[in-house]
């Protein structure tokens, strides 16, 4: 049996004709690859232009998958409301367009090395840093979902396609996203301090 490429399953969820997907149909297309492959989907979707709020939203399965396999868990679990939730496929049809030609670059320069990494307890890590990156995704943080959202797509690649030297990229930036969250909470507190002190000389 033949197993299609991660660029080509997502190829096919843009070009199907039917009016919605479901989170579901996703997982099942993804077969067992599926807990690799939904963070993937939904970390890189959070690095592409969005209406606000859409990356709390698209951020929820990562939050829920991700310490699955933290917990070193089998199969995906999903609650059946979010499974069954149908997607307006027109809504998401350009979305798979631009990230598909993204993934099949990233098929060719990926492969298996320094798959020490990718031991239960180095794929357990792996779930414990995209676990906190999805908690930094749900806030509603303006320009807050790119570098999270491209750390746990270049985190879950690293896991699909067995590739260290992808994961040790993706360790490096989530020092480089913990930093920026950090700096960016420094900057919009001295705002409003400043804020707080100018409305405070006007009264």
């Amino acid at each position: 049996m033949t197993i299609r490429s991660l660029s080509d399953v997502i190829a096919e969820f843009g070009e199907d004709t039917r009016p919605s997907l479901t989170v579901g149909q996703m997982l099942e297309s993804f077969d067992s690859r599926a807990f690799g492959a939904m963070l993937f989907l939904f970390g890189a979707l959070n690095t592409l232009p969005l209406p606000p709020g859409s990356s709390t939203l698209l951020s929820l399965p990562i939050l829920l998958l991700a310490p699955q396999i933290a917990w070193g868990a089998d199969a995906p679990w999903l609650p059946r409301r979010m499974i069954d939730r149908p997607l307006k496929r027109d809504d998401l049809r350009g979305l798979f367009r631009k990230l598909t030609p993204i993934v099949k670059r990233m098929e060719l320069v990926t492969r298996p090395r320094l798959t020490w990494l990718f031991t239960p307890l180095g794929e357990r890590m792996i779930g414990v840093v995209c676990t906190l990156l999805a908690m930094v995704l749900v806030l509603p943080i303006p320009l807050g979902n790119f570098a999270p959202g491209a750390t746990v797509a270049i985190l879950s690649l690293a896991l699909l396609q067995r590739d260290g030297l992808l994961a040790l990229l993706g360790y490096m930036m989530a020092a480089l996203s913990v930093g920026l969250l950090f700096l960016s909470a420094g900057v919009v507190t001295a705002a409003v301090g400043r804020l707080v002190s100018f409305f405070s000389t006007l009264f």
